[in-house]
C-alpha cells in the first residue's frame, strides 16, 4: 500500500506544484512555442520517470535504437495497464501525443498538460469527431510531432489471454502521412498495479520496440490489414518475452 500511497502523493503535488511552470511556459510559447513544448516533454518525462522509481518498476528495454530520431513516427504498443503510458512516454526522444479517451479532457490541471503534449481526446460515440481527430493527428503528424496509439481501443483486462484484436483504423494516421509504424511489445506491466489492485508492487516488465514498419513497402494483403500486420509483429515480441522474465 506506501507504493500505492507515494505514487498518489506525488502525482497529487507535482500537479499542484507545476501551475508555475505552466505559467512560464505560457510566456515562453509565445516567443518560442518549440522551446515551450520540449519544455513540457521533459518535465513530464521527469515526473514519469520519478513515478516509475516509486513504482518499484525495474524496465528491461530492447531494440530503441531502431526509432528513428529525425522524423515523427506513429507509435503502436499493445496495452496491459495504465502504467503502459507512464513507461513509453517517458522514453519519447521527441514531441509525442497520445491518443486518449475524451473523458481525461475533464480532469483539471492534468488534461492541460495533456494538450500542451499534443495529446488527441476520442470521442468512440461520434464518428464525425472521430474523423477529425485523425486528421488533427495526420496533421501533427507532417509538422514533426509523433503520436501513439493503443490499438486494442483500450486496455486488456486479461493479457495473459494474448491481445484483443486490433482496430484497422487505429493506423490510418501512418497510412496518410507516410510516417513508419513502430510496433511496441510490452509485457508484464500489468503486474505493477491492475493485477492486483488497490496494491502497486515491485515488478520486471520489458519494453521492445520494433523495426519500423512501412505501410508502402507491404504487400496488398498486408496493407489492406495492416493492423493484423502489425499486432502479429507485436505477438511475436511478446513470445519471445517470455523467456527473460
Amino acid at each position: 500500500m506506501i507504493r500505492l500511497i507515494l505514487v498518489s502523493v506525488f502525482l497529487i503535488l507535482f500537479l499542484i506544484l507545476s501551475v508555475p511552470i505552466m505559467g512560464l511556459e505560457w510566456i515562453l510559447r509565445k516567443y518560442n512555442p518549440h522551446a515551450a513544448d520540449l519544455s513540457s516533454l521533459r518535465v513530464v518525462q521527469w515526473a514519469f520517470k520519478v513515478i516509475l522509481f516509486l513504482a518499484g518498476t525495474d524496465i528491461t528495454v530492447l531494440g530503441e535504437e531502431r526509432v528513428p530520431k529525425d522524423q515523427a513516427v506513429l507509435y503502436v504498443p499493445n496495452h496491459q495497464s495504465y502504467f503502459d503510458i507512464v513507461i513509453t512516454y517517458s522514453r519519447c526522444p521527441n514531441l509525442t501525443g497520445y491518443i486518449s479517451k475524451d473523458s481525461m479532457e475533464k480532469v483539471p490541471l492534468l488534461s492541460i498538460w495533456m494538450k500542451r503534449l499534443h495529446c488527441l481526446f476520442l470521442n468512440r460515440s461520434d464518428m464525425k469527431e472521430g474523423l477529425k481527430m485523425i486528421l488533427t493527428g495526420i496533421e501533427k503528424i507532417k509538422n514533426g510531432i509523433s503520436i501513439c496509439i493503443f490499438p486494442e481501443g483500450t486496455r486488456n483486462p486479461h493479457p495473459d489471454d494474448g491481445m484483443m484484436p486490433f482496430k484497422e483504423g487505429s493506423l490510418k494516421m501512418a497510412e496518410k502521412s507516410g510516417c513508419p509504424i513502430i510496433p511496441i511489445a510490452i509485457s508484464n506491466s500489468h503486474n505493477i498495479w491492475e493485477s492486483h489492485m488497490p496494491f502497486i508492487r515491485r515488478c520486471h516488465v520489458i519494453v521492445e520496440y520494433g523495426e519500423p514498419i512501412y505501410l508502402k513497402d507491404l504487400d496488398k494483403a498486408q496493407r489492406k490489414f495492416s493492423g493484423a500486420y502489425t499486432q502479429s509483429v507485436i505477438s511475436k515480441m511478446l513470445e519471445n518475452h517470455k523467456d527473460l522474465l
